[in-house]
């Protein structure tokens, strides 16, 4: 962000619910008088009634997204470039698919493409009234009593590292502070209950294709950068998304996991920073790596050397063309290892 603001205003915000982001006040408190001896009475969110203020929170994806537009009416006052990771992704999409007025450009760092599972109310309002609960405070018991089972092992110390390891592609990057930032999180008192309701939110009214589509129709721009090396969203997902949207800017980076602007920063601010240059330039200035503005039909692969801490860091960079296509693709890497068998010209 420091990087990012020497040409822009630049702002970052966690979702309710998430981050420090989390309720202030219990929900859904516990009848202490009913039970004194739970050990649950340090935690929030429990009980069988929600408070009023609580009544009507339900932890969804569209929460999020009315969140996000509300921030850019209310706090920046002016249309932006959204840039989300993961689940930050899908919503980036679904901002720009509601309100297109207010977004320039989205960015989508490994994109999360789905998100909630049960039904949502105003697509399936009969199914939904199956699961009146989903995303609430408070939720059933016999689904807290799950859910409480899968976050003792989430919010384990040495399972949140174990799951960092897995998703850094770099294992030299230092990921100390998300960690500490992770397990400071786990601590709140409303943090298992947020948990809860999260992992039973609803779907959205728009699905990430539905977004996407959207987007498309109303001509927002749209980059993908993606970490290669991702072993939850894979690039095959950002692929998918290339043929969906083939005018939109796909990079990928190697070595680079599920979490490309923190393992190398360095060369996703570059890339952004470009992106969006060339787009407030309507296209005349080229697109990162891209020495020449004929390029942007192609694929290449470069090598983007910069410094961390007075040593060298090499990564590979792949550009994929408007010509890109999964055939392609796959083509192109079949030839390689029978290019070097000498079974193909």
């Amino acid at each position: 962000m420091k990087d990012l603001g020497r040409s822009f205003r630049v702002w970052s915000l966690d979702f309710l619910g998430q981050g420090k982001s989390l309720p202030v006040e219990d929900p859904a408190p516990l009848l202490k008088e009913f039970n004194p001896s739970d050990q649950k009475d340090e935690t929030w969110g429990f009980g069988e009634k929600a408070e009023p203020w609580a009544e009507e929170l339900v932890y969804s994806v569209d929460l999020w997204r009315e969140q996000v537009q509300y921030f850019i009416e209310e706090v920046i006052g002016e249309p932006v470039y959204v840039v989300g990771n993961s689940l930050g992704g899908y919503v980036a999409t679904y901002v720009a698919a509601c309100n297109p007025e207010l977004v320039k450009g989205v960015t989508l760092l490994n994109a999360t493409p789905f998100w909630g599972f049960l039904p949502n109310p105003s697509k399936s309002p009969l199914l939904a009234r199956m699961f009146p609960w989903a995303g609430t405070f408070p939720l059933p018991t016999n689904v807290t009593k799950i859910m409480d089972i899968i976050w003792q092992k989430m919010s384990d110390p040495e399972n949140i590292a174990k799951l960092l390891r897995q998703v850094y592609a770099d294992h030299s990057t230092d990921v100390y502070k998300v960690f500490s930032k992770i397990v400071e999180t786990t601590e709140h008192p409303a943090a298992a209950a947020a948990f809860a309701s999260i992992m039973c939110a609803p779907a959205g009214e728009l699905s990430f294709d539905e977004s996407l589509s959207r987007c498309r129709e109303n001509n927002v721009p749209v980059c993908l950068v993606y970490g290669k090396e991702d072993p939850w969203v894979k690039p095959m997902w950002g692929q998918q998304v290339k043929k969906k949207l083939p005018e939109a800017t796909y990079y990928e980076i190697s070595p680079a996991g599920h979490c490309p602007h923190d393992e190398v920063p360095e060369v996703v601010n570059y890339i952004l920073h470009g992106w969006i240059k060339s787009q407030e330039s309507k296209g005349s200035i080229t697109l990162p790596l891209l020495d020449d503005p004929e390029a942007v039909q192609y694929d290449l692969t470069k090598d983007v050397e910069f410094d961390r801490e007075g040593s060298k860091k090499l990564v590979k960079v792949r550009f994929f063309g408007s010509q890109f296509s999964l055939w392609n693709l796959i083509r192109s890497q079949i030839k390689v290892p029978l290019q070097n068998l000498g079974l193909i010209g």
